[in-house]
């Protein structure tokens, strides 16, 4: 006998029969897309994904057994939280990166600020001279306004941009060796995010690979050895890993001056593409354009969404006539950058230009520079925010810049480490992930960890936290 049996001994009265959801009382799909509960759904995950939802959780109700089909699917209003629950995780959402990777690819890199946002709004929302000459009221080059912000900031005679940095190697390598063969030290045969590699690139970009040197040592005679049957010369810095030992490697003034002698373009692909020296704010150092080009490198390559601190791009810098040359190879089109991405990286170099307050205006800069008290307190703000279930510490952390970016260097931060007696880490997690705005942190030593150099805007991160409560 169940405990709601035991209940009911003695008693006398009578019981009114359950009044149970009767399918053939579901409303129909378009009485629930005008329900006003149901607008800030559509509005946030568009129309036809709505209708379509609508459409399945009627179709899974028809299949359950009479007595199991939940009260809600008769009533328009009360789609609005199963609608949430299956369409949440179907479109861009922002989060916060508590994962203590501050540059993060999987959730967009370096931040922009809202004031360079609100900057460019106009641009972006309205037509742009974006490929037109005002002074000579006809068509113009829609790179020159980045490429003559680049010279000023790099020293470089010649710039131009493309959607992303491997863009911008497949361009150089398609426009220079085309059919021929270019030689890499063994220890730069680099494998990126997604799983994209060196060699795989560099064949679809039409040259042949050139294997010299070994894994961790690499000589000049290793280069002179094939230069004659080489197109170009290609340094790649291995800015997503580290070698450190018994190693050798080939300065790029040394290639530099070994292009020279032979008359062929030498490139370094510098991966994420710092455009200042980061030790003047107590960083590792990572090596500049600026200083690549002094050495004699022909061509520099680099990211736009990473150390530079702005949007996705792929920015070449260098020779006049190589950088020319590259403009008016067939694929520049098929990969060259849209207004939006040109509108960003145009007021993101503009910060360059004022370096004293570099450090205040750009935001990655000023993640990467928060002190230690700083991040402590927000610890403490966050600690007071948490479920009191929960086990939580402030520990000292450490973090990394990521995105390939000084892989062999940390940085030292603070973290809000939980643990929960009735859930893993996991879980917890995937608790954290479940907020209005997720929360994406990481696990070690069996807890959970949230590095505080992400933790920004604070307001809404506390505001987010008591949702657990």
């Amino acid at each position: 006998m169940t405990v709601f049996q035991q209940a009911l001994i003695g008693y006398t009265g009578s019981f009114a029969e359950p009044l149970m959801p009767d399918l053939r009382d579901l409303p129909s799909v378009e009485r629930i897309l005008k329900d006003d509960n149901i607008a800030p759904m559509i509005a946030q995950f568009g129309h036809q994904a709505v209708r379509n939802a609508v459409r399945e959780l009627q179709t899974n109700a028809r299949k359950l057994a009479p007595g199991s089909i939940p009260d809600w699917v008769t009533t328009p209003e009360l789609y609005a939280t199963p609608l949430r629950n299956d369409l949440e995780f179907t479109t861009y959402r922002t989060v916060f990166n508590l994962t203590g990777t501050v540059i993060h690819t999987n959730l967009g890199r370096s931040l922009l600020s809202t004031d360079l946002w609100r900057r460019i709004e106009s641009l972006v929302t309205r037509p742009m001279n974006l490929e037109f000459d005002l002074a000579q009221g006809k068509r113009g080059d829609r790179d020159a306004i980045i490429e003559e912000r680049l010279k000023r900031i790099t020293g470089c005679e010649a710039a131009t941009v493309v959607n992303n940095n491997a863009a911008a190697l497949v361009l150089v390598l398609n426009t220079f060796a085309l059919g021929q063969s270019v030689p890499v030290s063994r220890g730069e045969l680099i494998e990126i995010g997604g799983s994209f590699r060196l060699p795989e690139l560099m064949a679809r970009s039409g040259c042949t690979l050139l294997e010299v040197g070994t894994t961790n040592r690499t000589h000049l005679r290793d280069y002179e050895a094939v230069v004659q049957d080489s197109a170009m010369l290609l340094k790649v810095h291995p800015s997503n890993y580290h070698v450190s030992g018994f190693t050798k490697e080939v300065s790029s003034a040394e290639l530099a001056n070994l292009g020279q002698q032979y008359g062929i373009p030498s490139c370094v692909d510098v991966g994420s593409g710092t455009l200042v020296n980061l030790s003047h704010w107590g960083l590792p150092e990572e090596p500049t354009p600026t200083a690549l080009l002094e050495q004699g490198i022909d061509l520099v390559t680099f990211s736009g969404d990473k150390l530079l601190g702005g949007v996705q791009a792929g920015i070449i810098v260098g020779r006049a006539d190589l950088v020319s040359a590259v403009k008016n190879n067939p694929l520049k089109r098929a990969l060259r950058a849209d207004k939006i991405t040109l509108a960003v990286l145009e007021e993101t170099l503009k910060l360059y230009e004022q370096p004293d307050e570099l450090q205040s205006a750009l935001p990655l800069l000023r993640t990467l520079t928060l002190t230690q008290s700083e991040l402590e307190r927000r610890a403490t703000d966050v600690q007071k925010a948490l479920p009191i279930s929960w086990q939580t510490e402030i520990r000292e952390s450490s973090g990394q810049i990521g995105s390939g970016a000084l892989p062999d260097k940390n940085i030292a931060s603070m973290a809000v480490t939980i643990t929960a007696p009735d859930r893993t880490p996991e879980k917890i997690l995937t608790r954290l992930r479940g907020l209005s705005t997720p929360i994406v942190g990481r696990i070690s030593e069996n807890r959970v960890w949230l590095d505080m150099r992400g933790a920004e805007p604070m307001a809404d991160l506390i505001i987010t936290l008591q949702e657990l409560t």
